[in-house]
Formats: C-alpha cells, sequence, structure tokens
C-alpha cells in the first residue's frame, strides 16, 4: 500500500482555502502537511482547522523545512514564476493557479526548467471542469456543428473579484506590477484556454485592444477586446469590469449549427432546431469553484502518477496570448504573429 502524497499549499487565500483545499481534504491519496502565506490570519486560520499541520511565512522557509511530493501554488501571479522554480529545485511536482506567469519569456523558461528537472508543472485551468464548458467540449468532440468557423465569448463583470478581505489588505488584481494587468490576466487566460480549446488549433495571429472605459483612474485595464486567428477559425474575446451585470455568453458557429451558452444554458442550433440543456452553475456564478477544482486536482494526480500529460503548453499558449494582446494594444491594435513572440531563453 502506498503512502498518501505529502503536498503543501503556497499563499492561502480564499481560493486555495474554499476552492482547493476541500479536494485535498477528501481525496485518501493526498495530505496537505503544511501551508505558508505572508500574513498571520491565514496561517492561524489553516492550524485552526488543521493543528496538525504546519504554517510558514515564505514559500522558501516552508521547502527549506518539508519532505514532500508536490506544492499547490496559490499566491499572487507575479510570485509564481519564483514559487515554480523553487519547488521544482526541490524535486517537487507543482500545481499552479492561473495565470501561470505574467510574461512570455517567464513562461518559456518555466517549461524549459520543468524539462530539465523532469517534473511536471500543471496549470489550473478550471473553467473547462464546469458543466457549461464540458457541455461544449462533448457537443464539439462529436461533431455537433460540423467545421468550426467562428468561436465568440464574452465576460461582463462590475468589479474585479476580491483576492483577501482581510483588515488593511489590499487586492492584488488591481496592481499591474503583481497581477500582470487587468481584466486581460484575470479573466482573458481563463477564455484563451477554453476558446483554444474549442477551436482545436493553436493561434496564428492577435489583435486586441485594452480600455479604460469606466474606472479611469485604476492603474489596469477594466475593458479588453481580442481577435485571434486560429489558422481558419475566427476567435474574439470582450471582457470587462465596467458591466451592469455578470454575466458569461458564447457562440460557435460552424457550417452544420451554432452553439450559444447564455449563462447557465447551452443551447445547440441545428438542422433538427434547438435543443436545450440546463448546465449549473453559471460561469458568472463565483470565483472559489470547489467542484470545477476537483477535476483539476485529479488531472494533477493522473500527470503525477504518469497517466496524462501536463497542460504547460497550453498555458505557455495563453502567456503568448498575453504578450501579444498588450503589444498589440500598445500599437493601436495591429495584428502581431504569435511566432513573433517566442524567444530564447535558458532553461
Amino acid at each position: 500500500m502506498t503512502r498518501p502524497l505529502r503536498g503543501a499549499i503556497l499563499g492561502y487565500g480564499h481560493v486555495a482555502a474554499s476552492g482547493h483545499m476541500p479536494f485535498w481534504e477528501g481525496h485518501p491519496d493526498t495530505d496537505i502537511v503544511a501551508i505558508a502565506d505572508a500574513l498571520p490570519s491565514r496561517r492561524e486560520m489553516f492550524l485552526l482547522a488543521h493543528p496538525e499541520g504546519r504554517a510558514y511565512p515564505t514559500a522558501a522557509a516552508l521547502l527549506a523545512a518539508e519532505t514532500l511530493d508536490f506544492a499547490d501554488i496559490c499566491t499572487p501571479p507575479s510570485s509564481h514564476g519564483a514559487c515554480i522554480e523553487l519547488a521544482l529545485d526541490a524535486g517537487l511536482d507543482v500545481l499552479c493557479e492561473k495565470p501561470l506567469v505574467v510574461s512570455a519569456p517567464d513562461a518559456l523558461r518555466i517549461a524549459g526548467r520543468a524539462r530539465a528537472a523532469g517534473r511536471h508543472v500543471h496549470v489550473v485551468h478550471n473553467w473547462l471542469k464546469a458543466p457549461v464548458c464540458r457541455k461544449v467540449s462533448a457537443l464539439l468532440a462529436k461533431g455537433a456543428v460540423g467545421n468550426v468557423h467562428c468561436i465568440s465569448w464574452d465576460t461582463s463583470r462590475t468589479c474585479p473579484a476580491v483576492a483577501v478581505d482581510e483588515p488593511g489588505s489590499v487586492n492584488w488584481r488591481m496592481d499591474p506590477e503583481v497581477a500582470g494587468g487587468g481584466i486581460l490576466f484575470d479573466h482573458g487566460w481563463h477564455a484563451a484556454y477554453c476558446v483554444a480549446r474549442w477551436a482545436a488549433a493553436a493561434p496564428d495571429a492577435i489583435s486586441a485592444r485594452l480600455e479604460k472605459r469606466r474606472h479611469r483612474a485604476w492603474a489596469v485595464e477594466d475593458t479588453a477586446v481580442l481577435d485571434i486567428a486560429f489558422g481558419k477559425i475566427e476567435g474574439h474575446i470582450h471582457l470587462t469590469w465596467a458591466a451592469d451585470e455578470r454575466s458569461n455568453r458564447v457562440n460557435i458557429t460552424g457550417d452544420g449549427g451554432r452553439i450559444e451558452v447564455d449563462g447557465a444554458e447551452v443551447r445547440l442550433h441545428d438542422a433538427d432546431g434547438v435543443h436545450r440543456w440546463d448546465c449549473p452553475p453559471s460561469l458568472a456564478a463565483g470565483s472559489h469553484h470547489p467542484d470545477w477544482f476537483a477535476g483539476i486536482g485529479q488531472d494533477f494526480l493522473n500527470v503525477v502518477a504518469g497517466r496524462a500529460a501536463s497542460n504547460l503548453g497550453d498555458a505557455v499558449m495563453c502567456a503568448l496570448l498575453m504578450e501579444g494582446a498588450m503589444a498589440s494594444s500598445a500599437a493601436g491594435g495591429e495584428w502581431l504573429a504569435i511566432d513573433n513572440l517566442r524567444r530564447p531563453t535558458a532553461a
């Protein structure tokens, strides 16, 4: 009988405590033995619920003291790269919240470091595990709309999600030095990996505009509009924190029909009429999604066991799209080739 895999969570904010921890606690093959968080209140919260565990103020202190099999990284985005490299140096497999990192060169370097270390890095692309997205994936897999021509994705929010609501804390999603950008990195990463999965093709080029439509005093954009070419397939992504409602909508058209997502409802228009499925919850229903993380957690365990491949390549693609979107917007929406964004980097 093999022992459970020993893991640690780096960054114990809301997503870690409410989204990740329920899966690890309920899985017989894993044991979270420690966490690291800069806030004493978050360390105390973990120890109150897990008195047998240990809590550290930094990832470096934890990794130096503990004998582990894997690290689950839930720190703010700007620290992902350093935490991943510390974990790889310690010989660990890594699960990391999105975005993997906040620049394409960093993503390419991490991919090289993982290969050199012979370890796995898997990224929390959890929206693909949402019921509505699983239904869309299943419909496309069986050819429900024939050859896909166009995929449109719309995310509307009234404000960013709160990262940690401790007294005196600030929302790192509003700091470009920490988050990488505004809604582009927060919601655009989700949209990018979903649209790319459904296009079933690598992106060739991108045109984008990042805007401050309502919140002009913010240091980050509140709106992003991306057009992406996946070969002959058009991808269109619209994201905003300047809306009057929370909503998510998807439209996928092909030569044999159309798929629509509106909230929790998936509709297929084909030659036989309109078919409807209710797939709650809506993508706009919350931000922690422990049920969606369960699929990611199991995928990660399958990757570690050699039963599946990691999605690190998809994450590198997302990083290239984020880099391309920022560069294109700075150039007034100019179309940029994705291959031109790849830069040699040392492993």
